[in-house]
């Protein structure tokens, strides 16, 4: 498939305004009904239009408010990878996981955790990624502290205290380069890239569904896991590479 050439730095269109959100806002059901077979679709339309999906990455780069907007909206996970948010409105959100290049894999969310809203997500880069699933049993399994993320109204990034539980592997998909995952508010996993080079994952998230969601931790690890800055230079680095690397796969 052929990849659309960037338009010139001279007749950049405002990120805001770029056909590919405009198709995904065209289609998109009524507030708060971004349900997860639309979400699906569009992860897909990214695979099955990649030209327009990286004109927007460029046009996104060519436009200096818009780097700075994503830049406030992101930050780096403790684990060492890049939480990027491309596109927020109140129902929908776009979003560009990175996991730089290195001499070894990242731990990517290695704490069993489950989400507050719907999404779904391809890989636009590198190998693709390792996911576990589990769920909580009364037998067998491994122990667990449980926590619950956005329960404290003065604090709604802290993690309360929620008690023990015992999780078990119920499965273990790989998602690979072009393929879709989608995951509900029920699921709980693990992520993780498959190999040490750079791979990122675009992520389609709509609305909450729920308040509060879990967050698992092993006993003895600490809960203060908080996050980092991630400057306006770091987003240009990283948003360019991923460009690369779908420019590439033409």
């Amino acid at each position: 498939m052929m990849i659309d050439t960037p338009p010139s730095p001279l007749t950049v269109t405002p990120a805001g305004t770029h056909a590919f959100l405009r198709d995904v806002t065209r289609t998109r059901p009524g507030h708060g009904n971004a349900d997860l077979p639309w979400l699906r679709t569009v992860a897909h339309r990214v695979q099955e239009t990649p030209g327009t999906f990286l004109s927007w990455l460029e046009d996104i780069l060519g436009d200096e408010e818009a780097v700075r907007s994503a830049a406030k909206r992101s930050y780096w996970h403790p684990n060492g990878f890049a939480k990027m948010v491309l596109h927020a409105s109140a129902d929908l959100r776009i979003r560009l996981h990175v996991w730089p290049e290195s001499s070894e894999p990242s731990r990517g969310e290695s704490n069993p955790h489950s989400h507050r809203w719907e999404f779904a997500s391809t890989i636009v880069a590198g190998e693709g990624l390792h996911m576990v699933e589990f769920r909580e049993t009364t037998e067998g399994g491994k122990p667990y502290d449980r926590y619950r993320y956005g329960a404290d109204p003065a604090n709604p990034a802290a993690l309360l205290a929620d008690g023990q539980a015992r999780l078990a592997v119920e499965k273990t998909p790989h998602v690979r380069l072009g393929e879709v995952y989608s995951c509900d508010t029920g699921i709980v996993h693990t992520v993780r890239p498959i190999e040490a080079g750079l791979t990122a994952t675009v992520v389609i998230q709509g609305p909450h569904r729920t308040s509060t969601t879990v967050v698992y931790c092993e006993p003895g690890q600490t809960d203060d896991q908080p996050n980092g800055e991630l400057t306006e230079t770091d987003f240009r680095v990283l948003v360019g590479a991923v460009a690369n690397a779908v420019a590439s796969c033409r």
